[in-house]
């Protein structure tokens, strides 16, 4: 590069300044990588300059790698201009950002989730700007931000299409460095060309020795900053020019000489201040030079930098000191002894009163052995940093802590702590390691409760067994005894969920519920109601339910109770009770930004609207919940969310859509496979079937469900299989095998209180009766109050007249067959709809086909969208909800309204309610 020009980078311009141009119109992020010194630093340069021209607000960052430890420093360096727009967001946005960034006191409650409020607030606030110029964001070396900032990067990157907003980001290595937006377009940059690497030669150093120029393009290979760098060091040291054409020597360490070859001539006390500023995580002038003056014992002042500055080491101002290059701070730190680099980080601890994070770590990095002072205040960093939305940062404090722990049980509290924390944010590697580190310690009853615990979590895919159970248990009782119920009774609902997974038999599964009621804790108290349901579904239905009924009056429950509620309910097949609960838990848990626990509450919502054909809530609950749950990397629940979308698919009788799916569900289902994952993908392949009118395909899926030696085997489930096994048992052995699992089943499960689970046995005996007995157990069934399941009493009706009119009963069979078909078609149950139809023109009697609903025009999201502007919401309002911008939430109900014919918000409400 000389004179603003970049030799051989043509393509990586165009692509650079094509995203620049489009910005008015569409935003976009794109990632650029390579090997260090390859120019990525100088097209980002290039890029300011021609965005600056183009009107558009540049926002910049660079990332430290002494600062990755300290939560949201790189997001506030990137929009600390724009901090005196935080007052004009939503009240629980700008306490978040400004908690982020210390400006605020972060919540008392430590395990607040408040990453996606400060990421939505980042959203707002440059959505706001980018209203009145196109934004720019622009990050150098992006590899070294603090975790948190890439994330809320990475938030961003995923939602800039409907902004003027841009994202540029420059990371080192290769594009597995981004992982919080895997999506992000990439430009890679390689070696320059020969042309272009003797262009920049001639450029930056012209009459250069041909032997020193000849060594140059070797060992440069072709990279800019070497071709720049080296020339200077093998002219001004000529003797270690051989060591540095060493072949295992790589570029970087032969670029890190090439800087390090300047260092030797500066003076003494240039060269500390140069240490300490390497050693800083903050880069604020006064703070080197006070610290370089603990160090040293001498004033300093900045004219001690002007020899670095001229040997264009550094750049300073009258607040910042920064390296010209990431590779200058390394030569720095690897000039200097270890004892050198530990007293640079002491002075800047010494310097730092009043800043207790930044003083921690670097009273961490300052000593060599272990200190539990130091290690008290890491906790407290990390509790800190868990307040502001960073839990990142603080499992890596409670990991420093654990390596500086002076006391046996300092340190098993922290490894825990720690371990717990790596797997709430899905590090299971992370987390094994740290379990297995504390096996080798001495643990308290309390402790080795929740190592058990730990490992029970980690090991959540692993088939059950019954010694797993037995242990479960008694850890459980030991931890009671030991004067901590919460956490015994944590550990009896893990083992009920592997009952609920994996049957174990009915006396282990009772000795689970014996334990958990034994505990001093409210009948009422969501881990018990979730444990019965769980253990003994069919055996304890009726106290279950009685139970969500006494909470469903009495309400109080909060969001992440209403969650385990909500499933606890779907478990005992209560689905009437469960779509209440798990309505308020989603609502709840997405104000909090508790995203991964939202998705699997998105999927029991959507598995409940499944059996009451809620589209309106079921399919923006599916495609919510697919997001979250592929962005959070929770395999178990895109493959969960995956199963309802076939269900739905196959209702509505887009049958391709429907097998394509549950194709998707099932091979992804295979790496964290159990019973209740491959039963419910039976139990769709057979809806599939039934809706295809392929009762053989239907009836073989459905029967893996009933049959003990398959892996798809789940007694707790059949109650929901029966009717589509029973439908589609067409010969003489299919209906001994389904009337042989209904028998079965009526013993187990007959005196059941479940609402949904006495109609399906009933439907099911109806379907399978002898001649003489099937009218009366259709009766039977009909005489169910079915209100609340709308679908099973169509089905009901359908099958009920199709037995009239086979009958020859064909007057009488007009009436349930209309309302089959009415109910049908209001549902939007297309295959059913049409049998229906059938059904009525057999027995004389003509059916039209009903017109598409408006509703269903929308995509999933629209549709969400479109409900919550009808509700009233803004579109800040939304936007706040669903963690969209309020620009995005404008252009779906700009695509929203025609789709509906309709022009403005205040027809929503009547167009979706007209359907």
């Amino acid at each position: 590069m000389a004179g603003g020009t970049l030799f051989g980078r043509g393509e990586e311009l165009a692509a650079v300044g094509a995203l620049i141009d489009a910005l008015p119109e569409r935003g976009r992020a794109l990632l650029i990588h390579g090997a260090p010194g390859i120019g990525k630093s100088a097209l980002l340069e290039h890029a300011v300059a021609h965005a600056r021209a183009s009107g558009l607000t540049v926002l910049r960052t660079s990332g430290v790698q002494a600062e990755t430890h300290l939560p949201f420093a790189g997001l506030h360096q990137l929009i600390h201009t724009m901090t005196d727009r935080v007052p004009r967001l939503p009240p629980a946005q700008a306490d978040a950002l400004l908690g982020a960034f210390g400006m605020a006191e972060p919540s008392s409650n430590a395990s607040a989730p408040q990453f996606f409020l400060i990421a939505l607030a980042t959203l707002s606030l440059l959505g706001e700007a980018a209203g009145e110029a196109p934004v720019l964001l622009v990050v150098d070396d992006a590899q070294w931000l603090d975790p948190p900032t890439l994330d809320v990067l990475g938030f961003i990157a995923r939602r800039v299409d409907a902004e003027p907003l841009g994202l540029l980001l420059a990371f080192r290595g290769d594009r597995a460095a981004w992982q919080s937006a895997p999506d992000t377009s990439e430009l890679s940059l390689g070696p320059l060309e020969p042309a272009a690497a003797d262009a920049l030669l001639d450029a930056r150093n012209p009459g250069l020795d041909p032997g020193v120029r000849r060594l140059v393009t070797e060992m440069s290979a072709g990279n800019p900053l070497a071709l720049i760098e080296l020339p200077t060091a093998l002219s001004a040291n000529p003797a270690p020019v051989e060591s540095l054409t060493t072949p295992v020597l790589p570029l970087t360490a032969r670029l890190e000489r090439a800087f390090a070859s300047r260092l030797t001539d500066l003076p003494s006390d240039t060269r500390q201040v140069l240490l300490i500023a390497a050693a800083d995580d903050g880069g604020a002038l006064n703070e080197v030079l006070a610290a370089a003056a603990v160090h040293t014992g001498a004033e300093l002042s900045a004219h001690s930098l002007e020899p670095a500055i001229a040997a264009s080491l550094v750049r300073v101002d009258d607040f910042r000191i920064g390296f010209t290059h990431p590779l200058v701070r390394s030569a720095v730190l690897s000039s200097v002894t270890l004892a050198d680099r530990l007293a640079a980080h002491g002075a800047l601890a010494r310097a730092l009163d009043g800043q207790p994070d930044r003083q921690a770590w670097h009273r961490a990095a300052a000593i060599g052995r272990p200190d539990e002072a130091v290690a008290r205040q890491l906790d407290q960093v990390a509790l800190r940093a868990r307040g502001r939305g960073a839990p990142v940062v603080a499992l890596t404090a409670l990991e420093r802590a654990t390596a500086l722990s002076e006391t046996p049980s300092g340190k098993v509290a922290r490894l825990l702590g720690a371990a717990e924390l790596a797997l709430e944010l899905g590090q299971t590697e992370r987390a094994s390691s740290l379990a297995q580190q504390t096996e080798t310690l001495r643990l308290g009853v309390v402790e080795q409760a929740r190592l058990i615990l730990l490992r029970e979590r980690l090991e959540l895919h692993v088939a059950g067994s019954p010694a797993r159970l037995h242990l479960l248990i008694t850890t459980a009782e030991r931890a009671g005894e030991a004067g901590d119920p919460g956490l015994a009774l944590q550990l009896l609902r893990t083992a009920a969920q592997r009952c609920w997974w994996w049957d174990p038999g009915r006396e282990l599964r009772e000795r689970i519920v014996a334990a958990a009621e034994r505990l001093p804790v409210p009948e009422l108290h969501p881990d018990l109601v979730y444990t019965l349901a769980a253990a003994t579904p069919v055996e304890r239905a009726a106290t279950v339910l009685e139970r969500l009924e006494r909470l469903e009056r009495h309400g109080g429950y909060d969001a992440l109770a209403a969650s385990t509620l909500g499933t606890a309910a779907t478990m005992v097949n209560a689905y009437d009770h469960a779509t209440g609960f798990l309505r308020h838990a989603a609502t709840g848990l997405r104000g909090q930004g508790r995203l991964g626990l939202l998705a699997q509450t998105l999927v029991s919502l959507a598995f409940s609207t499944v059996h009451t054909v809620d589209w309106k809530t079921g399919i923006p609950a599916v495609a919510e919940a697919m997001r979250l749950a592929d962005g959070n990397s929770q395999a178990r629940w895109l493959s969960g969310a995956r199963i309802a979308k076939a269900q739905f698919a196959a209702l509505h009788g887009d049958l391709d859509t429907a097998r394509a799916v549950i194709g998707e569900a099932e091979r992804q289902i295979l790496a964290v496979a159990n019973s209740s994952n491959l039963a419910f993908i039976q139990i769709t392949r057979g809806l599939i079937g039934l809706a295809a009118g392929n009762h053989a395909e239907a009836f073989d899926s459905v029967w893996r469900v009933f049959d003990p030696s398959d892996p798809a085997y789940h007694p707790f489930l059949q109650t929901l299989a029966i009717v589509e096994l029973a439908e589609a048992a067409t010969n003489d052995d299919q209906q001994a095998m389904a009337r042989a699992a209904l028998k079965q089943l009526d013993a187990t499960a007959g005196a059941s209180e479940a609402q949904l689970v006495r109609v399906n046995l009933a439907f099911a005996r109806a379907l399978l009766a002898d001649e003489e007995q099937a009218e009366e157990h259709y009766l039977t069934a009909l005489d169910f109050d079915l209100s609340r399941a709308p679908f099973a009493r169509a089905r009901l009706m359908l099958a009920y007249g199709s037995w009239l009119r086979r009958r020859r009963r064909v007057m009488e069979a007009r009436t349930p067959l209309r309302i089959a078909r009415d109910s049908l078609a209001a549902l939007g149950v297309e295959s059913w709809c049409e049998r229906a139809r059938q059904e009525l023109r057999s027995a004389g009697e003509g059916s039209k086909r009903e017109s598409r609903n408006d509703w269903d025009l929308l995509t999933p999201q629209e549709l969400q969208i479109a409900q919550l502007a009808a509700d009233g919401l803004s579109n800040k309002e939304i936007g706040q909800q669903l963690y969209l911008s309020p620009r995005t939430i404008g252009a779906h109900l700009y695509r929203i309204f025609p789709k509906l014919g309709i022009t403005s918000r205040g027809q929503l409400r009547e167009k979706l309610d007209a359907n």
